[in-house]
């Protein structure tokens, strides 16, 4: 059990008998009346986003939950096949617990959120920032700068994102993986 003080990013809670994680919290002292929490809770399972205001002081149910390093390896008929960086056991995961898997490589690292007690893994996640190539992309007007205009790229993956004019093909960039915006060009 924890209390409200304890809320941070990433605590998983057991929350209406389903895994949620908490993604933004923000404590709220108003002139008048007692003190709350608003939270942004993404359900494990789903991936769908609930906001929740919960009283200041009241005791919640967390769930134990471990991140592990693993290394996406392939697809197959059976899901996602990842590797434990540590004791080099696979595991295969269903599509449905691998959001954003259109932006995966090979050889990409991962974390993988297990439930402690059951051994049971939850979700796949990907870091923050992913790099990848350019495959396709049409070319840019030249010197058509002043406004922040976006064209439709592909990328290595067969992912479609929206990247400024300025890229090219062959040119490799960083994604943000929680939107699949376009961060900034790669060395």
């Amino acid at each position: 059990m924890a209390s409200t003080a304890d809320f941070r990013n990433g605590l998983v809670l057991n929350y209406n008998n389903e895994l949620h994680v908490i993604t933004e919290f923000q404590h709220v002292k108003p002139g008048k009346g007692p003190a709350f929490v608003r939270t942004k809770m993404r359900n494990i399972k789903t991936g769908r986003t609930i906001d929740n205001t919960f009283n200041a002081g009241v005791k919640v149910e967390t769930a134990r939950v471990e991140q592990r390093p693993h290394q996406f390896l392939y697809k197959d008929d059976y899901g996602y096949n990842f590797m434990d960086n540590s004791t080099f056991e696979q595991i295969v995961l269903p599509e449905e617990l691998v959001p954003f898997a259109d932006i995966m490589k090979e050889g990409q690292e991962v974390t993988i959120l297990v439930h402690a007690e059951t051994e049971q893994p939850l979700t796949a996640e990907l870091p923050t920032t992913v790099d990848l190539v350019v495959t396709y992309t049409e070319p840019g007007l030249r010197g058509d700068t002043a406004t922040n205009t976006l064209k439709p790229a592909t990328v290595e993956t067969g992912a479609r994102i929206q990247v400024p004019l300025f890229v090219d093909v062959d040119t490799k960039i960083r994604i943000k993986t929680s939107d699949y915006s376009y961060v900034e060009r790669v060395k």
